[in-house]
């Protein structure tokens, strides 16, 4: 599979990049800010695990609001 260039990719091909990474940026960022404000006690396992799972594009953002957090008491 080859690689094209940005300018090589029609309009709507640029368009779905920039609303994916926008998704994925939105995703990682809200994932990232609940890591960082959530009492280490709400998190099943280790902050700094998660905050590299969330970094793996739109799968850990995923993961970490499936599995990462606990309910408060």
């Amino acid at each position: 599979m080859e690689l094209k260039r940005w300018s090589e990719l029609s309009n709507r091909q640029q368009a779905a990049v920039l609303v994916l990474a926008s998704i994925q940026l939105s995703l990682a960022a809200t994932a990232w800010t609940d890591l960082a404000v959530r009492k280490p006690e709400l998190v099943n396992g280790n902050k700094g695990k998660w905050a590299a799972v969330i970094a793996v594009n739109f799968v850990g953002p995923v993961i970490y609001f499936l599995w990462g957090r606990r309910a408060a008491p």
